[in-house]
């Protein structure tokens, strides 16, 4: 095979030499380069019009998954200018002498193509397989496309730095060997990337955040889904459907709230206060039990408390005839057990967490009696209504129980009061 290029090569120059002799190496070198180009011109076309049409095709059908994803992200397209390049170097190689400077630049600007179309490929790679991996339950925990973007900047700086070392015609070892004196800039330039990436496996290892959960960050504004891990940001998906962006490191260095456990729990929790009036707080009197001992979720209660108080009341021989002494029971006590048993027999109150009904610390606007309990929804708009349900009943019952809700004087009540008018319970001024 060298021989007949040898004799072919040899040929064509004595027949330049013999017909133009002053131009004959120029014409030799048009000559050569017209050639690769018919040649680079044949394999682009076959291998993009006919190799990857069939690929093309092929994809489409969907018989494999690997393939189909390899060829949306152009990984053949860029093979296959790849493997052009490798053709124009073989035929600059066969057809110019060593010496050539038209084969140097050739050679060096083939060698430059490959390497650019070498990091796409990679590229096309990392992102097909990004894609692949994100919705796999096993993977949703990891931060897959920010290490796949580390591996792309790593890539990057490498193929530039082998760019530029063809460029000038040294070894790749020797401009590496020179970035030690630039490693201060290099840090100050990927500072970002850096911590972005030691952050992403931070927050893996430590199974911190995942794309899905429900992340809260008041410093940022950001109280949504996590739809993004990146690099050097985290892309939250607000409830206003506002995008915040976070930078990834932000997320080790600041403290955020991560929902993801309230979610997997299976219920989320109520633990909300009204404020009663204290001034309606009384013992109960025989005309109060009698009305609560209807109320089917009170007269088990009624029935065991009051056995209870007479009890202990004739074991201490009290005397009744001064509300001061002995047990008795309280409409505010009452009410608490009737919402213990309200919950507990309410199908959207989880029954397997923690569920009370309690008193906080008396304020200046009332006594604070608080539900704590847990729906057995995680859903937003679920939860809402139903936190709103109990508390709806529990403002219609408070009369039943001779309580009043405590509630600030407003313009209307200032207004009747400087008309040396009360308001009587319809709202209708008196004198």
């Amino acid at each position: 095979m060298n021989e007949i290029r040898s004799k072919i090569k040899l040929a064509v120059k004595e027949w330049l030499e013999l017909n133009a002799p002053a131009h004959a190496d120029a014409i030799y070198a048009l000559l050569i380069l017209a050639w690769i180009a018919i040649v680079s011109i044949a394999i682009h076309l076959i291998l993009h019009r006919v190799v990857q049409k069939l690929l093309n095709r092929s994809a489409l059908a969907g018989r494999a998954g690997w393939h189909s994803l390899l060829f949306t992200h152009k990984l053949f397209r860029n093979v296959a200018l790849i493997v052009q390049g490798g053709i124009i170097y073989i035929q600059a190689d066969l057809w110019l002498s060593p010496s050539s400077m038209l084969r140097s630049a050739i050679e060096t600007s083939v060698e430059m193509w490959m390497l650019v179309f070498a990091l796409l490929a990679l590229f096309s790679i990392l992102d097909a397989l990004q894609d692949a991996l994100v919705n796999r339950a096993s993977f949703t925990r990891f931060p897959i496309r920010g290490l796949l973007q580390s591996i792309k900047l790593v890539a990057t700086v490498l193929i530039g730095l082998v760019v530029v070392s063809l460029l000038m015609g040294k070894s790749p070892v020797i401009l590496l060997s020179g970035l030690g004196a630039l490693s201060a800039v290099m840090m100050l330039v990927f500072k970002d990337p850096i911590l972005g990436l030691v952050a992403g496996i931070q927050l893996s290892a430590n199974n911190m955040l995942a794309i899905g959960d429900w992340l809260e960050m008041p410093k940022y504004g950001a109280d949504g889904d996590v739809i993004d891990i990146g690099l050097t940001t985290v892309k939250v998906q607000n409830w206003d459907k506002t995008i915040t962006t976070i930078p990834t490191y932000a997320l080790i260095t600041d403290s955020f709230k991560n929902w993801r456990g309230m979610s997997e729990s299976g219920g989320r929790r109520i633990k909300r206060s009204v404020l009663i009036d204290t001034g309606s707080v009384k013992f109960l009197d025989e005309d109060d039990l009698r009305r609560l001992r209807k109320a089917q979720l009170l007269s088990e209660y009624l029935q065991r408390a009051i056995d209870e108080v007479e009890k202990h009341n004739t074991e201490v021989r009290a005397d009744l005839s001064s509300f001061i002494n002995g047990r008795r029971l309280t409409n505010l006590g009452t009410l608490r057990a009737y919402l213990v048993s309200y919950l507990k027999a309410n199908p959207a109150i989880h029954q397997g967490m923690t569920l009370m009904v309690r008193q906080l610390e008396v304020t200046p606007q009332g006594l604070p009696l608080e539900i704590y309990a847990f729906t057995n929804t995680t859903k937003w708009a679920e939860y809402e209504n139903i936190q709103a349900d109990i508390f709806d009943h529990l403002f219609a019952v408070l009369p039943e129980f001779g309580l009043h809700a405590h509630e600030a004087p407003t313009g209307r009540d200032i207004r009747a009061l400087a008309a040396g008018r009360t308001m009587n319970a319809a709202g209708v001024g008196e004198n």
